[in-house]
Formats: C-alpha cells, structure tokens, sequence
C-alpha cells in the first residue's frame, strides 16, 4: 500500500516536515496517540495498527468516521462527484451557508456533511478551516473553476487502513483523549500554536488560549509521570521555552504559507520537545 497523505489541507499540517518530526519519535511504542489530528500527515504517514485520534473539531472527524463506514465512504463519494459538476461560487456560498440554519444543518445525514466539509476545504480559499463565533464556516470561495475534491487511490486506501486496524475516533477535549494511555505508549501532541500576535487559531468557535497552552503542559507532565512517551509541536516562542524548559526541545524550521498577508508567509521556527 502506498503511504496515507491527508484528505484536507489543514493550517499547521506536517507534511513537509514529516522526516524531521519522525527523527525524533521513539523507536518503539505501543497505541499510538494524537489528540489534535487535524489533517492528520503523521498518522496517516505512520499507519500504526493501534491508535486513539482526536480532534475538538466536530466537522473534521466526522469525516474521519465517515471515511471509516462502508456505506458512508462511498455515498459520500458518490456526493463529492456531484459537488465537482455543480462548482460555482453561486453553490459555494449556498453549501457554505446551510449551517447558519442550524436545524437544517442538524438533520444533515453524515455523509452529507462529510461531502460538504471536503468541498468547502478544496474550494475555499487557501484551503483555510475558519469559523466565526456562531461555530459558522466564514471563509470566501476561492474562485477555482475545476476541483479535484478526493484522489480516489489515496481516500480508498485510507478507508481500507481505518476499517481494518484498530483505529478509536474521538471528539472531545485534549486532557480526555489521553486519559487511557499507558505506560509505553506514544502521544504526539500538536495542538493550535502558540503567538505573539493574533494569528490564526480559529478551528472550532473556541480559540485556543494561554490558559489551554498550560493546561496541555499539565497534562504533558502527567504523561511523562506515567511513563508514556510524549512529543509535542510548537512555535519556538518564549513562553513556550519557558513551560517546556525541563524537557528536551529541539528547534526546527518550516515554510508556512496561510497567512493573510503574503509577506508574512516563510519560514518560522518551531520546536519539537520531548520527553525522552
């Protein structure tokens, strides 16, 4: 089977630094655990037979128990190819839009949420997951007259890899999608980073705060009191040194390229801090 690459674009996705991210993994482990899957590139690059993912986002791992359900995976593809026919910026807006009633947006069937969830990413703008206060989707269309909204050989072939191992989806806080790991374990932590201004962390209607940076430390430290083997991505910024000083951080760098303004897209620092 050729290597799982992510089905969405997703702000902080690893892909391009995957090699660097796994020169610091451990060599051996057991349940292979990531609380913040987001577009998920290290899971699906790793494919452990064993693994807890997780993310707060609701809309995001519905897909992922979509793409795990026989019937679902292919009405869903089945509706995607649909969605390609009708690209528009007129249907855009009129798919974007069906969550601001949120009583039709709740008898949605899975699948068609799922379907809407991919298409929205493949033809919104940069790619960018954003919602507003009310938990509504507020990105502008990209204005891309043909998408390509799944690479059939790569979504099969994650269908096949979350139906035949033993993969556990959740939807809920960091701190719980953790609770059960054990000693020989493995957490890869990469959560909304931390900023010295106010740049983008709008993945769900809750941001990401200082306060929950402490908190994930909290829980980092009590994972390494349990004997669990913990790796987490950050920005390389002064607060987060100060949390993690204890541990081993490793300082790498990466291209960015969501930002608002093209100038401030480059090159950043991030690190890599372990516990082993």
């Amino acid at each position: 089977m050729k290597k799982l690459k992510p089905f969405v674009k997703w702000v902080g996705g690893k892909r391009q630094i995957l090699d660097m991210i796994k020169e610091h993994m451990p060599r051996t482990y057991n349940t292979y655990f990531e609380p913040f899957i987001g577009g998920g590139a290290l899971f699906l690059d790793l494919a452990p037979k064993d693994a807890v993912i997780n993310d707060y986002n609701g809309e995001l791992i519905n897909v992922y128990n979509v793409l795990k359900n026989d019937s679902g995976y292919n009405k869903m593809c089945a509706l995607l190819d649909e969605y390609e026919k009708k690209n528009s910026e007129e249907f855009y807006y009129e798919l974007r839009s069906v969550d601001r009633n949120k009583k039709q947006f709740n008898e949605m069937k899975d699948y068609e949420r799922a379907s809407r969830t991919i298409f929205l990413n493949k033809t919104c703008f940069n790619g960018l997951y954003r919602v507003n206060s009310k938990n509504e989707f507020n990105v502008p269309y990209n204005k891309t007259k043909k998408v390509n909204t799944y690479d059939i050989d790569n979504i099969a072939n994650i269908h096949n890899y979350l139906v035949n191992n033993n993969i556990t989806i959740m939807n809920v806080d960091f701190e719980e999608a953790v609770r059960n790991a054990k000693k020989g374990d493995f957490v890869y932590f990469d959560p909304p980073y931390d900023t010295l201004n106010d740049s983008f962390t709008s993945y769900t209607d809750a941001d990401f705060t200082k306060g929950d940076q402490k908190r994930l430390f909290e829980c980092y430290k009590k994972l390494d009191k349990k004997g669990v083997k913990v790796m987490l991505s950050n920005h390389n910024t002064p607060f987060i040194n100060e949390l993690y000083k204890n541990y081993n951080i490793t300082v790498i760098y990466a291209k960015r390229s969501v930002n608002s303004n093209g100038r401030k897209r480059g090159n950043v620092e991030e690190t890599i801090i372990t516990n082993y």
